[in-house]
């Protein structure tokens, strides 16, 4: 699996290009600047075929409708989050941008699912905390991780649906996750998830 990360938005939001073998790709948290993102699907020779939200605040959302109608894809999100891409309030875009940032959704999501892209698969982690309906996708090596676990640290708890007991719950159970992988945050570097148990503060035994 290919994976290309383009920063989009002022915050500074990772997005996520997966490619398989042929060509065809996730859209992971088209979070803002939908020409740029479809500039680079351009340029790396990428067919879009669904988009993944890993959950539903405005900076992982912004461009996801307008990426959602160009290709005519379906966009998953988990269900606990569905409520955030049609409420600015909830999805921080009005308090936080003083803007109004919405998306349709296609199909939603719950723990264990499995979404197929040609040789690919993408596994459903349910990881509540930074929001009700946050997630993780593991796929061979890879874990995206979206605003859940960072390089060395972790996503803030203090917005709507934010739980700081239900991360460290979630965080333990990225620690436990088999084997070492790479670890695509929603903002900042990658890391591995060995590097993480090692140096993050928050993960796994010294929660």
């Amino acid at each position: 699996m290919r994976i290309y990360t383009i920063e989009v938005g002022e915050i500074g939001t990772n997005c996520y290009l997966a490619a398989s073998d042929a060509g065809n790709a996730a859209i992971v948290d088209p979070g803002a600047e939908p020409e740029r993102i479809a500039a680079a699907l351009e340029r790396h020779s990428l067919t879009p075929r669904l988009i993944l939200l890993t959950h539903g605040h405005f900076d992982h959302i912004g461009a996801a409708e307008a990426l959602r109608q160009r290709y005519h894809i379906p966009l998953y999100v988990h269900a606990a989050d569905a409520e955030l891409l049609s409420d600015p309030a909830k999805n921080g875009g009005k308090g936080l941008m003083r803007r109004e940032v919405t998306a349709g959704y296609d199909h939603l999501l719950a723990d264990g699912d499995r979404i197929p892209l040609d040789e690919l698969e993408f596994q459903v982690i349910h990881t509540p905390g930074h929001t009700k309906g946050s997630v993780c996708f593991a796929a061979e090596d890879a874990l995206l991780t979206g605003d859940t676990l960072f390089c060395r640290g972790i996503g803030r708890t203090d917005l709507y649906g934010g739980s700081f007991p239900e991360i460290r719950r979630s965080l333990s159970r990225l620690a436990a996750l088999e084997g070492d992988r790479r670890v695509f945050p929603g903002h900042g570097p990658a890391t591995t998830l060995d590097a993480e148990r090692a140096e993050n503060p928050y993960l796994g035994e010294r929660l």
